[in-house]
């Protein structure tokens, strides 16, 4: 839709309201429709302004795109969430237009929708003042902050804005209408899990607890808002581990294993750490020690989890089963199946999991890795890395490279050949691809045939773009919880944080059950109580200030230092509860092989095709849109696809809706060309620029003009030579860190 247009219309909706509602003015609805006038007259003031601002990111964003056939960057991402919130407005002030003088309009609940989304249009216009300030003073080109006091400016007004407007009747307006009732859900549980989070009681209660206070958070957005807001700002890593590891137990994991697809191989494995013995890639005549992962406390096994939608020679071998760890009775070879053995097959995937580096295991992401084992009929290795912040960098980065390399060697135990070697992951998983790739370079054994990376972290400091003002808004990667991962990750993040404890194992309901019995009596007692505690909370706008939501903070000097950074006359809501975020500062954040997109070009060049697969709506979409710029500037073989609508994280969403699956069959796509092109893997991976999938046209699937993509695809002679002045210099690098 054009802005003129939408932003004309607007106008016009908001004038047809204010005549509508100037026409019913009663006694019994005075004080309310008072209210929904003035919002109305806000909501106008706020639409001329952010007019001219999305007129003047419109003429420019184009240029930030990675090509034309490429829209995607943080400046047109802000422009389309402004979108999404004006279309919201007009539609429902065309209903309340058309039903305001009706019998059963409720004239509280459309005031109250109203004026949710005239805060969030308030709030949305300071970010795109923080995105003209980045606009105006980084280079040509960049989307990057290159100076540290934009980064610094855009935490502190993070730290004190009102965000809690998002979370409530706001809610996931800017993604897909499907998603939304997932993640209210998500919400509700997050809040309620936060609320009950430090009370001493069973894990199993704890849950049963949160059960029966969510209710409160259900009836009340405004409430859910505000919670949500405290619970991102300011608990610490323990609880989004504990969160975040729900999906692991029994329960979940066992409901998500029955709606998934069937494998006949789901074995997890304990690999020791001992020296593996590779061939060089540059003369296999030659050997290559790798050593097992030492960091920070010495050489340990590396768990594995082997997926198989067909059961394949090797696969069920004593070999194999002597690694296998006991993981309950689903996580074994199907035995209706041992005597059906199929050939090895010719490709290997090999996968590392998202969770910010912090959270989830290989367990959280087999629904959709099952599904990729039977669409692709290959098998899968998905590594379980050691865990930040008890497991800093580089050990995850040790682990996953240890794995890689042990893979090529035992491939026969996998059920492949390893003919061609793909790898693949999601988020922090994306950024362990690349790293792994590059240490593979590091130390002369052969890399993969390719790799795809959906929403990577590839830069892993505290530069400002405008995808990450997203943050602001994101209701599942907001600003304080990505810097609690990147402190972690890169050991800034020292506090201890204890193992992750199941909530529902047989054992715990035996030894709690006394305890749950109390739980769920004071949880019942406690959510009766809210809901009568409350009532004063479900009351008309017209008893709320007229200046905006309650949880509203005045301006304290502190907050009226950031005033410089918007136009005289405007100052977006402050929030009650200001955040406690402690900026990630440490030389590890910019090594490369912690942050790929800093990576000097000898340390990149050389790497495997690299598809990237990201979502418009992603608060890390300017890191992918950023190396892609990269490697396509040094010729490297690169494709980027931009996803409308979702948001970060949607592999781990692909059974919640349409649009989810079908991004999970992008990245299938995606896979499927490393393992179909046609160039032998003995002559350097150079791709083959006459095959079909290349080209990119006509295969927009169910998408359609939804999917944004490119390819760029330079051959290059094989040089020995030049490869082995990059693992020289590599090496070098690497332990200068």
């Amino acid at each position: 839709m054009d802005h003129r247009l939408m932003f004309s219309t607007l106008e016009a909706v908001c004038v047809e309201v204010i005549s509508a509602l100037s026409g019913q003015l009663s006694t019994s609805y005075n004080d309310a429709t008072n209210q929904l006038l003035a919002v109305m007259s806000r909501i106008q003031e706020h639409g001329r302004a952010v007019e001219a601002l999305v007129a003047g990111f419109a003429a420019v964003y184009h240029i930030y795109d990675f090509d034309t056939e490429t829209p995607g960057n943080g400046y047109r991402t802000l422009v389309k969430v402004v979108h999404s919130c004006v279309l919201y407005i007009i539609h429902k002030g065309r209903y309340i237009a058309s039903n305001c003088g009706g019998v059963f309009f409720r004239v509280d609940h459309n005031a109250s929708e109203m004026e949710a989304y005239c805060t969030a249009l308030c709030q949305i216009r300071a970010l795109l003042y923080l995105a003209q300030r980045l606009l105006n003073d980084n280079e040509h080109g960049q989307l990057y902050s290159q100076e540290g006091e934009l980064s610094e400016r855009f935490v502190k007004e993070y730290t004190s804005m009102h965000k809690a407007c998002f979370y409530g009747r706001c809610l996931g307006f800017q993604f897909s209408p499907s998603l939304r009732p997932f993640l209210q859900t998500v919400v509700i549980s997050m809040v309620s899990f936060g609320e009950n989070y430090n009370k001493q009681q069973s894990r199993l209660g704890q849950a049963a607890l949160s059960i029966f206070t969510s209710g409160k958070y259900v009836v009340d957005p405004e409430l859910r808002g505000t919670e949500f807001e405290r619970i991102t700002q300011n608990l610490d890593m323990q609880f989004w581990k504990t969160f975040w590891n729900i999906t692991e137990t029994e329960l979940i994991s066992g409901l998500a294993s029955i709606t998934s697809n069937q494998v006949q191989v789901n074995l997890t494995l304990s690999v020791p750490g001992e020296s593996l013995s590779l061939p060089l890639a540059s003369d296999p005549s030659l050997t290559v020690t790798v050593s097992p992962p030492v960091a920070h406390w010495g050489p340990g096994p590396v768990n594995m989890r082997l997926i198989s939608h067909t059961l394949r020679e090797g696969q069920d071998s004593a070999e194999l089963l002597a690694l296998s760890r006991s993981e309950g009775p689903q996580r074994s070879l199907s035995m209706g199946f041992r005597n059906q053995r199929s050939s090895p097959s010719p490709w290997l995937l090999i996968h590392f999991h998202g969770g910010g580096f912090v959270a989830q295991t290989s367990r959280s992401h087999e629904s959709y890795l099952k599904t990729w084992s039977r669409d692709l009929n290959v098998p899968i290795l998905s590594v379980d890395y050691s865990l930040a912040p008890e497991a800093p960098f580089p050990r995850a980065l040790e682990e996953c490279f240890y794995a890689y390399c042990w893979a090529l060697k035992n491939c026969h135990l996998l059920g492949s050949t390893a003919e061609r070697v793909c790898l693949a992951g999601d988020s922090a998983g994306g950024n362990l691809c690349l790293t792994v790739s590059m240490k593979a370079m590091s130390h002369g054994v052969r890399t993969p045939d390719g790799i795809m990376a959906a929403y990577p972290a590839t830069l892993l400091t505290t530069d400002a773009s405008p995808s990450r003002l997203l943050t602001l808004i994101d209701p599942l990667l907001p600003l304080s919880v990505l810097y609690k991962c990147i402190s972690a990750y890169t050991g800034t993040e020292n506090e201890s944080v204890q193992p992750i404890q199941h909530l529902d194992t047989l054992s715990a309901l035996g030894r709690d059950t006394a305890v749950l019995l109390g739980d769920i009596t004071q949880g019942a007692s406690n959510w009766l109580q809210s809901l009568l505690n409350n009532t004063s909370a479900l009351s008309p706008p017209a008893t709320r200030s007229a200046n905006g939501p309650q949880n509203a903070a005045p301006h304290s000097d502190d907050t009226l230092q950031c005033s410089k950074e918007f136009p005289e006359g405007f100052e977006p809501l402050r929030s009650g509860c200001l955040a406690e975020i402690r900026t990630p500062c440490t030389p590890i954040m910019k090594n490369p092989f912690v942050s790929p997109l800093l990576a000097p070009d000898i340390l990149l060049k050389g790497l495997p095709p690299v598809h990237l697969v990201a979502s418009a709506l992603d608060a890390l979409l300017d890191d992918s849109v950023m190396f892609a710029k990269k490697l396509r500037s040094i010729g490297q073989p690169v494709t980027l696809t931009v996803i409308e609508d979702l948001p970060h994280g949607f592999l781990s969403l692909s059974q919640v809706s349409r649009e989810t699956q079908e991004a999970s069959d992008i990245c299938v796509g995606r896979i499927r060309e490393v393992f179909e092109q046609e160039s032998p893997p003995d002559t350097h991976r150079q791709p083959n620029l006459n095959h079909k999938n290349n080209s990119m046209v006509g295969d927009t699937g169910c998408f359609g003009d939804k999917i944004s993509r490119s390819v760029y695809f330079f051959s290059r002679p094989p040089n020995s030579m030049h490869m082995t002045t990059n693992i020289l210099f590599i090496r070098s690098y690497y332990k200068i860190r």
